[in-house]
């Protein structure tokens, strides 16, 4: 029953089932009606369920959550799409001090089932505000599920377990992937929405990532492999929470962690990875966890983002860096 598809396919099939099993789950955001998103995630999803279940809303981020909210409230599942990363703060607010809080503030009598589509990261060549990766401000706050897929599977997959979780779901989408292609089993029994996976088995080092940093750090265990290295990829796909116990499983085994992610490293979720992973594991490791990611600045224009984002050369570096201990 598997059926290759680009990414970005893969989640308009997934918002499709839904959209057809539930009538109470509705698609929201600007564009994502007629012209079907600016990247074309929601294609044809208007046409094929009307106005009234996909719905083109004005430019108002703010006003989005806060009307997806209000419908969680009367018993609907909408997903809204923020229609890229930087755009997402007007709706700061309406997501960390309503979305993320209704739920304690009810006593757990108040479900939240929204989820928040956000487009994230750079290689695209877009300009300012297209290209952030803002995951760990909103991991921060207690109350929300952040996840983010590195393949179409579990684009499809996580799309239909963050749309039918009782508790709002961040959805990022590593759109620098949109168009990358995979295998999708629709009728597949999907594992835990926040387990990790360990995509390449290996000995020597393990590379931790998630969504658009993924792919490369396979690249990079390829071209270690060349040199006689044999390092180990786990996918966490999810930033909250996070899969620690399979991140120790895997270092236990290799002793020696790099963690990758678009962010900036300064205060970003791999931080919070090595900070656990030296509590848990002291007396595993070789070496410090090392973290590879984006620098503490501005993204920067996109004639520069090849320099700002993390590439095969740093990557393999720190690897290097790690096994010098």
């Amino acid at each position: 029953m598997a059926e290759k598809m680009a990414l970005a396919k893969a989640i308009n099939e997934s918002l499709r089932r839904a959209l057809d099993a539930d009538p109470k789950v509705l698609v929201m955001g600007e564009d994502v009606g007629k012209l079907g998103g600016v990247f074309r995630v929601t294609d044809g999803l208007q046409k094929d369920f009307g106005e009234s279940r996909v719905i083109d809303t004005p430019l108002a981020e703010s006003g989005i959550v806060g009307t997806a909210i209000g419908l969680a409230l009367r018993g609907y599942r909408p997903v809204v799409e923020i229609q890229f990363d930087g755009f997402v703060f007007p709706a700061y607010d309406q997501i960390v001090t309503q979305l993320a809080k209704m739920h304690a503030r009810a006593l757990g009598k108040v479900k939240m089932p929204v989820v928040v589509r956000i487009p994230y990261g750079g290689g695209i060549g877009a300009v300012e505000h297209h290209s952030e990766s803002p995951e760990a401000l909103f991991a921060h706050v207690a109350g929300l599920k952040i996840v983010s897929p590195s393949n179409a599977s579990d684009a499809y997959w996580m799309m239909q377990q963050a749309i039918q979780s009782d508790d709002p779901v961040i959805f990022f989408e590593p759109k620098r992937r949109y168009w990358d292609k995979g295998e999708v089993d629709t009728e597949a029994i999907p594992g835990p929405l926040h387990k990790a996976r360990v995509v390449r088995e290996g000995t020597d080092l393990t590379l931790a990532a998630y969504g658009p940093m993924v792919k490369l750090c396979q690249e990079v265990a390829d071209a270690a492999a060349e040199e006689g290295r044999n390092l180990e990829v786990l996918d966490l796909r999810s930033v909250s929470p996070i899969d620690f116990d399979a991140v120790q499983a895997s270092v236990e085994k290799t002793r020696r962690l790099v963690v990758v992610h678009e962010a900036p490293v300064f205060f970003g979720s791999g931080a919070e990875i090595a900070a656990r992973i030296t509590e848990r594991c002291f007396y595993h490791l070789e070496a410090p966890v090392l973290r590879v990611g984006g620098y503490h600045a501005p993204y920067p224009p996109a004639r520069l983002e090849e320099s700002y984002l993390p590439d095969l050369d740093r990557v393999l570096d720190a690897v290097d860096r790690s096994l010098a201990y």
